[in-house]
């Protein structure tokens, strides 16, 4: 599962050194294949709280739990159904999170409470190295490496601009290759639910398990788990999604009123006739997989370009768009009354 060859000796000593520091209670900035995480040892309960503070999360939002091997997961749960262990070692490593009965070796203040904790093996050769230098009784529990609710970081820079000097490492694995959080599915008495799309798609599940998977979208799950609010991988910057058809015209009547605006689309939209200073464009690939991969990337670069609006393009209602039009939705959530 992990081959060491791929680091040179001077990441392999980074690596070491942020494993002593999560063992003495430090909390250390990782990368992911999905986005660059925010890291403590599940063991520590003064480790994790501050995971908390540095995020401003708040406490009955739980964390996911990364492992280092599948051999482990009867350590860190228990109960674990069939359909559990298919997806498992189908996925693992990956972008998938098990939602699962905790064991007693999951603290209370991992999971928000509950009985049940979200974990998962990432697939990224630095986080494995890390948590293979951690030891198997020692496990990493992380939220994205970001304040709570904003946009979330697939670069070691992201994580810089938002978190540098609060947190004590940060480990630079370069851009994630994914770049949208992991999916998350539950099990209750023989159901399989998605509780949050993500990095594999629902068809993909279905097909390893040969059944229909329940998709909880747009709706309250009955067990909280992460990025399920309905504000979310939001940007400080108003965002707002608009249909193909009127997207340049609102863009228009912004920049009447004086307020520059970026226009991020997907489309082969025809921008000839455009011509405008206080309006900016950005396409993104027309193939969801890529376009996962560089959505928040491209927010973070126009959040930061003093700008009075992000304007998206509507993604398609294709069940491959599902994570991204989850994560845009929640992203323009806390914006939608805003008057632009």
């Amino acid at each position: 599962m992990l081959d060491k060859n791929k680091l040179s000796q001077e990441k392999l000593d980074q690596i070491i050194t942020a494993a002593r520091l999560m063992k003495t209670g430090g909390v250390v900035a990782f990368p992911t294949e999905t986005v660059y995480g925010l890291g403590a040892d599940v063991t520590n309960a003064a480790a994790v709280r501050k995971v908390y503070e540095i995020k401003q999360r708040p406490t009955n939002h739980p964390l996911i739990v990364h492992i280092g091997d599948i051999a482990f997961l009867k350590y860190w749960t228990q109960a674990i159904p069939e359909p559990a262990w298919t997806l498992a070692n189908h996925f693992w490593p990956g972008p998938l999170t098990l939602i699962l009965k905790r064991s007693q070796h999951i603290p209370n203040y991992i999971t928000g409470g509950q009985d049940t904790v979200g974990i998962r093996i990432p697939a990224h050769s630095v986080a494995l190295a890390l948590l293979h230098a951690l030891g198997p009784d020692r496990a990493i529990a992380a939220p994205s490496a970001n304040l709570f609710g904003k946009i979330s970081p697939t670069s070691a820079t992201h994580v810089r601009a938002a978190l540098d000097k609060k947190i004590d490492m940060i480990l630079d694995g370069g851009a994630c290759t994914i770049g949208l959080e992991s999916t998350i599915v539950g099990f209750n008495r023989g159901t399989v639910s998605v509780l949050r799309p993500g990095g594999i798609s629902v068809s993909a599940i279905e097909s390893v398990l040969g059944k229909t998977a329940i998709l909880c979208q747009n709706k309250k799950p009955a067990t909280r788990v992460s990025g399920s609010l309905p504000a979310h991988y939001a940007p400080t910057t108003p965002l707002k999604l608009y249909p193909t058809e009127v997207i340049f015209q609102t863009a228009r009547i912004l920049s009447t009123r004086n307020l520059r605006s970026v226009v991020i689309t997907w489309s082969d939209i025809d921008l000839s006739e455009l011509n405008d200073s206080n309006i900016h464009h950005a396409r993104l690939p027309k193939n969801p997989v890529s376009y996962g991969k560089h959505l928040y990337a491209t927010l973070h670069q126009y959040d930061h370009a003093s700008l009075d609006c992000i304007i998206m393009e509507t993604p398609p209602e294709l069940p491959s768009w599902l994570a991204i039009t989850d994560r845009l939705q929640r992203a323009s959530f806390s914006h939608i009354s805003t008057t632009i």
